[in-house]
Order: C-alpha cells, then structure tokens, then sequence
C-alpha cells in the first residue's frame, strides 16, 4: 500500500478552512494540543481511491511572521514536520488579502496548493477568477472550491497526489524589486556560506533576518556570529534610508505589489456587479444608533425562543422519566438499590437530561449567528463599551463564545496580544452564562414564573452578566491589571447563509458534549449526592414520634449533605436560601448542571415514594422556602459564582498559575453573594414576587 500522504491545511481565519478540513476528514477525526504550547491541535484521516491522507487542521493565521502563538505554530509545524503538502485555503471573494499568506507559503519553497475557496460568493459578487492564469502567475495549483456544498473535494485530493508524486515545488519566485532584490541575494549568500540554514531555504532565511524574525535569528545566528548579524543590521539600516520605510514594512508591501499584479490578471469584475450586501447590511447593523439595540433584540429573540420552543419536547422528556421512576417504584421492593436507581440516578441525571432540548436549541441559535458571520458585528457593536472598560471588540468574542461553554471561551483568549487583555478577559468570561447554567434558569423560571414571562426573566440573567462582566473588566483594568488598551484590528467576514449540514454538525458537537457530561460526570455526582444525603441514617429512636414528612426531613438534614448544607446555612439565610439549595450549589462546583441533579436527587428521596410522577418543578411550587423572588435570587447566584472545576483547569493551563484560578473563585463567589443579597434583600422590601 501507497505511503500516506500527509496534508497540512493553512488558511486566514473565516476563509472556510475547517469545512474543508470536515468535508475531508468527516468523523475521522480528533482534537488535542500541539506538543508544550496550548494551541489546539485537529487530524484527521481521508481516504480516496485507494489512498489514505493524513490532514492536519493548522490553527488559522493571516501570516507565517510569528508574531502570534498560532503563527508559530504553524510555521514550525511545516518547517519541522514537513508535510508532504500545504493546501492553503484561501477566500475567493477577499483574494487579495488571502493571499498574503500564500506568498509567504511560496517563499518558504514547499509543495502548496492553493484552494479557491468560497468561489460561489465571489462569482455572486460579479467577480471571475481565472484558476489557470493564476495558477501560472503564482506558479502553484489553484483548485476551485466551494467546501459548504463538498465541489472541489476531489480535485483537491486528486492536484495533491499528483503535486506528491511529481514532487511539485513553487515555479515563481517573489521578487522584491530593484532596491530590495541586491541586498537579498548578498545575504542569501552570506546565508548559505555560514551553513546555519540547516534544512531552510536560505533566500527565505534571509528575508526573514531583514524581516527581524526573532525566532529565525536565534537559530541561523545565535551565539556564534560571523558577521551575519553585523551584515543584517547594516542591510536593514541601508534599506529604511533608501526606500523610507522599516524593513518588514518595505517586504511586505512588495509581497502585495506581487499579489495585486496577479489578480488584476486572472480576475475580471463584472460592470454590472451587483451591490455588495455585506456592506449594505453592515450600514444597519454595525450603527451606533441601531447597532446594540439590534444585538440585544437578537440576544432576546434568542432566549425567549430557547425557553418557548424547548418547552414541549422538554415536557416529553420529563414524562418519559417520570415513567421510567413510576416502573422502578413498581417492579422494585423498597430499599437502598431501588432509592439509587429511581431518586439517585433517575431523579438525578434524568433532572439534567430534560433540558436537552433548549441546549439543543441554543447552541443551534449561537451556530446561526456564528456561521451567518454576525458574531464578528457584535464584537464592533460593542467595541465602544469595551473601551470604555480598558478592553476592545476582539475580546468579547471569547465571551460571546462563554454563552455556549467557558472552557472554549478561555481558550479563545489566545487570539488577544495583549497578555492583560488575555487574564482580564479570562477573569470575567465565567460571567457569561454558559449552557450547563441554563437548565438551572429554565428550572426555576418556568417553575415560578409565568410561561409568557420565563423567557424575559431569563434574558435578564443574560443580560445581567453582560453588565456585572463590563463593571469587573473596569475594576480590574484600573486597579490590579492597570495599563493601557491595545489597538482593535480585526476583519468582517462576508456574510454567509449557514447551511444546514454546519448547522446540524456545530449544533451536535456541543450538545453531544452536554449529553456525555450527563453520562460521565453528572451520573458519577448524582450516584456520589445520593450517597452523601442518604447516610448516615438517623437513629430510629430520635424519627419514630414524627410524621413521615418530619421523618424524612430530619432524615435529610442527619445525612453528610445535610450537615453540610445546615454548616453553610447561615450563610446563606440573607439570601433567602436553606441548607438544601446550599448543598446544590456546592454541587455546582463540579459541573453547573449538577445543580438540578442534585436537587432531583434532593426532592425525590424527600418525597413519598407514590409520587414519583411529580416534575422537580411542581415539587419545588411545594416547597415553603422557594418563592420567585427566591428563585431569582438563586439564578442570579448561579449566574455569578465560581465557574465549574473545568474551567478553573483551563484558566490555570493559560495562565501557567494557581493564584489566578484561586482569585476567580475568590472574587465570583462573593461577587453572587453581594448581588443575591441585593436582589432579595431590595425585592423584600419592595415585596415584590414573594407570592
């Protein structure tokens, strides 16, 4: 059998690079971290007429610099891996810009492929591109593609294996014009007389030592100088003197004089090229005026649909579990094994399963707006607000991803320059509701509050911790994380109609994630809070003068969740909490679903055993200490205290510290007491929702 052949796929951010990594790869695939940095790493494996390639999914860059982690990583992966090929996916409807990247690909000399992806939306904007005559002014292949509808796939494979087994190298070199080119060939020289180029192409060295490359000078010239450096620095001082401009401004504008003449020839635009609708959407909804009106409104159509539409199947789910608890009390005798299954498992895992429709149905809302290409809008919306807080637009696109899942969200931080930018925003993602809090807020909202009301109260839970994060991002950047912003430079991605397979796929990969908390660490907490608040029983003598209710309460309150619950209780009184809603929320700290577990778990074995079919949300109406002013004090806790044990993990992984990880939990927990005492303690005195 052939050898495999190993594919490295490059391309700029929102150029469609991981569709076509998914068209290829499909479920073949897996996700882990490049060695000692925590970039993410995606492979996957493709098979096509008898041959196997292995994909490598490189992190997306604008560039091969290094001026960032993912651009070295990158680099360093084609460098030091040497993938048989490089397929750089560029946007057919922004080539100029995307090319930049492909001309750094040809100077580094290895086999590249250039796929023109997204064709369908340039040729929709009147533009044609001429893949032969651009394929001879770059002098690598260029396949059309459209990944979102699979065209091209198979000539992409097909152009690799042939690129593979001719060992196809780049045919055109860039050249830097006539001031440039002189001093480039003299140091390419002096480059390959030193021998420290190893396995690098020497011209390509020597651009980068002009470029000041700080990785690259290490390695070719380290500590054993032989006028190299000397050399280098006289040569970029000639050059800034003679053309006017640093170095690395000069090479990079001479990159683009070569991208534009390549595309002034082998694309033509129509005359009657149709009104670019991106630029007329963004007139509306990137306004100062109707800009943030319209992101809230987006934001509230979103939850209230989450909470209206998940209703129903919610409801199913509840009655078939209801079921599943009524024919374990029937088939089963009393006792410890029937308790587990029925309140333990099926009280506790069950609780967070029925919430399954509206993660479905958010993660399906948050996919939309990311793949229809708003989600870069909101990050200019609301990039005056950020400014104002020390921060800029870029970093509330880690804590726009927060609304799915904080894990992801910290690590999106790496995308910021700024190391203060980066911890500032990890401090306050948690903030952001994540999607293992919105079963609590469904829980309580549709238990104490009008149907017609619940999807209002819960984007006021949303909408609050958008709030409370903009208030710490001030504080912080003006006391322990003081210092100047950096500068906000990011694109707008043309606006795409999501197809329904990305939809499908993004929308299944989280909630297939929540689905596997539920059977994995949910189950294991559920089993663990069942144990915990069934022993050690009470003594028979101390229950036997009190009625069943009072027997089971102190039978609760005996067991080590009680004592624990009772330990913290007056703690949380102000709050209008007891022991049982404080032991759920110490639960939390494993997984915010296991809020609900635990209470499932709770009520179930605190209710007669008959009356199994009751949902948790009836069983809390009953209880005297639940009210809606206490159930929305107890959302606005969830909304703010310490994010789950995941997420402490990943702060503590980028960071390189356990101090940061301790102040979040520090500084979250008390940041929800204050507002929970807050809201109770104002909404009492105004009496309102005690009833």
């Amino acid at each position: 059998m052939d050898e495999p052949i190993t594919v490295a796929l490059a391309g700029n951010p929102n150029s469609g690079k991981t569709t076509v990594f998914n068209r290829l790869t499909g479920a073949h695939q897996h996700v882990g971290n490049y060695p000692g940095v925590t970039v993410e790493k995606k492979e996957g494996v493709c098979r096509w007429y008898g041959r196997t390639f292995h994909v490598v999914d490189l992190p997306g860059t604008y560039s091969l610099t290094a001026n960032s982690l993912e651009e070295l990583v990158a680099r360093n992966y084609i460098i030091q891996q040497r993938p048989h090929v490089v397929i750089d996916v560029v946007d057919a409807s922004n080539l100029e810009r995307n090319l930049y990247l492909a001309s750094q690909l040809i100077e580094l000399d290895v086999p590249v492929i250039i796929a023109l992806n997204m064709a369908d939306l340039a040729e929709a904007q009147g533009k044609h591109i001429d893949t032969e005559t651009l394929s001879k002014l770059l002098g690598v292949p260029v396949v059309r593609t459209v990944a979102t509808k699979a065209e091209g796939m198979d000539d992409l494979l097909a152009t690799a294996v042939k690129v593979v087994t001719e060992d196809l190298r780049p045919q055109v070199q860039i050249h830097y014009g006539r001031e440039l080119e002189p001093h480039i060939e003299q140091l390419t020289e002096q480059v390959k007389a030193s021998g420290r180029a190893g396995n690098l192409n020497p011209r390509w060295v020597a651009v980068k030592l002009l470029e000041n490359d700080k990785q690259v000078l290490e390695q070719v010239i380290g500590d054993q100088d032989n006028g190299l450096l000397e050399r280098v620095l006289a040569t970029r001082i000639h050059i800034e003197q003679v053309v006017g401009d640093d170095a690395e401004i000069a090479l990079a504008d001479r990159r683009y004089g070569f991208i534009t003449g390549a595309c002034r020839e082998a694309v033509t635009t129509d005359q009657d090229a149709r009104l670019d609708w991106s630029d007329a959407i963004d007139t509306v909804v990137t306004s100062r005026l109707l800009g943030l009106p319209i992101f809230f409104l987006l934001l509230w159509l979103m939850f209230t649909l989450v909470f209206t539409l998940g209703a129903p199947p919610m409801e199913w789910i509840q009655a078939a579990f209801a079921w599943l608890s009524d024919q374990v009390h029937t088939l089963m005798p009393p006792g410890p094994l029937r308790s587990l299954l029925a309140d333990g498992i099926i009280g506790g895992v069950g609780g967070v399963l029925t919430f399954v429709p509206n993660i479905f149905l958010l993660f399906m809302a948050l996919a939309l707006l990311e793949d229809s290409g708003y989600m870069a809008r909101a990050a200019f919306v609301i990039d005056w607000v950020m400014h104002k807080i020390g921060l800029h637009g870029k970093s509330f696109i880690p804590l726009l991803i927060g609304f799915g899942c904080t894990v992801p969200a910290v690590m999106a931080t790496r995308t910021l320059a700024s190391r203060r930018d980066r911890i500032v925003t990890m401090l306050i993602a948690p903030l952001m509701s994540c999607g293992g809090r919105l079963p609590i807020y469904v829980l309580l909202a549709g238990a104490f509050f009008a149907p017609n009301v619940a999807g209002h109260v819960i984007f006021s839970i949303y909408l609050l911790g958008v709030i409370m994060a903009v208030i710490m991002a001030r504080i912080f950047r003006s006391t322990i994380l003081a210092g100047e912003s950096e500068p906000f430079v990011m694109e707008l991605p043309p606006y795409r109609i999501p197809t329904f397979r990305g939809i499908m796929v993004h929308t299944w990969e989280r909630t297939w994630m929540y689905i596997r908390k539920a059977g994995t660490i949910i189950l294991a907490f559920s089993v663990l809070m069942w144990f915990l608040l069934s022993y050690p029983k009470p003594p028979a003598a101390s229950i036997q003068s009190l009625s069943p209710a009072e027997a089971r309460t102190a039978a609760l309150s005996y067991s080590l969740a009680g004592r624990m619950g009772n330990f913290i209780e007056p703690i949380l009184r102000p709050l209008g909490f007891d022991w049982k809603i404080g032991v759920s929320l110490i639960a939390g700290f494993a997984a915010k679903e296991t809020v609900v577990s635990t209470l499932g778990t709770l009520y179930s074995i605190g209710e007669e055993s008959d009356s199994s079919t009751a949902t948790l949300q009836s069983t809390l109406r009953r209880d005297p200490v639940f009210n809606p002013l206490v159930a929305y004090a107890m959302m606005v806790f969830v909304l703010l205290y310490v994010p789950c044990v995941a997420a402490l993990a990943v702060i503590r992984q980028e960071t390189g510290s356990w101090r940061w990880p301790a102040f979040v939990t520090f500084y979250t927990c008390t940041l929800a007491w204050i507002a929970s005492f807050v809201v109770y303690q104002g909404g009492k005195l105004l009496g309102w929702g005690l009833y």
